[in-house]
């Protein structure tokens, strides 16, 4: 059952701490690991084979139970919560601003009459935000109204931090929730009630992308859209170069500079080597049983890259 905000529970102080073991024992060369996974892509977005009869997943680069990703994953979130701007700052540059106000221009809020939309994973609203603000700036709508979903309730305070600021604040148009993107509790969040689904930076970090993709599926009202951003494979060989020795050679440092955290940033870095490329990742939106776009890049294609595919675009619509 999901909390609301006042419901969330306060940061646990060790948190940042029992990272550390994992990820230190994740740390070996990764070029190896991003050989291992772009030839069995499809174990970094669905279970790995079970070990010793207990199945596995992937955190980074490290092989854990699949009942232990979740608190792993959730421990980072709690840990990088309060600077979660500037760590994506830090990861792409500051351009993920750039790419969300592209990502959110896409789908157009507003253009046909006020929308109920839901941002999973979308704990600091920053995407919310944006979805309402467009809505209202093009198409004078203030009617939309956006459900922000995590699983995360320090994130999802951030959130809520941030709306207190705007006009939003207190009004139908906003609510944060706290729920599972796997398996969010159908008397919450109805089946077929959803006209957006956005999602972005946040699949990757999922234990079963197939579930989150199901779940997706479900809320959306026939004809809604499901709309993903995040970190993707970069096809140029130079620029995957650079990219690889900026993020596993600078960003960690960033995150000890600026937010004292570097095993989070580790993995947050392993990550996103571990997600499907985007061919995969399409199929995979299509398998659920969305209707996408040819499977390729760009123009009439199911994915549209971003930098050079540093970051992409993924679209479906529910039939």
């Amino acid at each position: 059952m999901h909390r609301s905000v006042a419901q969330l529970r306060p940061l646990a102080p060790s948190s940042r701490l029992r990272l550390a073991p994992v990820l230190s024992a994740a740390r070996h060369n990764h070029q190896n690991a991003s050989t291992t996974s772009s030839g069995s892509a499809g174990s970094s977005a669905n279970a790995d084979p079970a070990v010793n009869g207990a199945r596995t997943t992937h955190f980074g680069f490290k092989t854990v139970p699949e009942e232990q990703k979740e608190s792993l994953v959730r421990n980072v979130f709690e840990s990088v919560a309060s600077s979660y701007d500037v760590m994506n700052d830090a990861m792409s540059l500051g351009v993920h601003r750039l790419w969300k106000d592209d990502f959110v221009a896409r789908l157009k809020p507003g253009a046909r009459g006020p929308q109920r939309c839901i941002d999973v994973a979308g704990g600091t609203g920053d995407i919310a935000l944006r979805i309402l603000d467009f809505a209202r700036e093009k198409y004078a709508d203030r009617e939309t109204s956006v459900d922000v979903v995590d699983i995360n309730g320090e994130m999802l305070k951030e959130g809520y931090k941030r709306f207190k600021k705007t006009m939003y604040h207190n009004t139908p148009q906003i609510a944060f929730k706290e729920a599972n993107a796997q398996s969010m509790p159908e008397a919450e969040f109805p089946s077929n009630t959803y006209d957006l689904y956005t999602i972005a930076f946040g699949i990757r970090n999922c234990t079963s992308v197939p579930d989150v993709l199901k779940e997706a599926y479900r809320v959306l009202k026939p004809g809604g859209t499901f709309a993903c951003l995040e970190f993707s494979r970069v096809n140029n060989p130079l620029l995957s170069t650079l990219y690889d020795q900026y993020s596993f050679s600078i960003i960690p440092i960033l995150g000890t500079l600026l937010a004292g955290d570097r095993e989070s940033y580790q993995y947050l870095v392993e990550s996103i080597r571990r997600f499907p490329p985007q061919p995969e990742f399409a199929r995979m939106i299509a398998d659920a049983g969305f209707a996408t776009g040819a499977m390729h890049e760009g123009k009439g294609g199911a994915w549209t890259d971003l930098w050079g595919g540093i970051a992409s675009i993924h679209t479906g619509v529910k039939l």
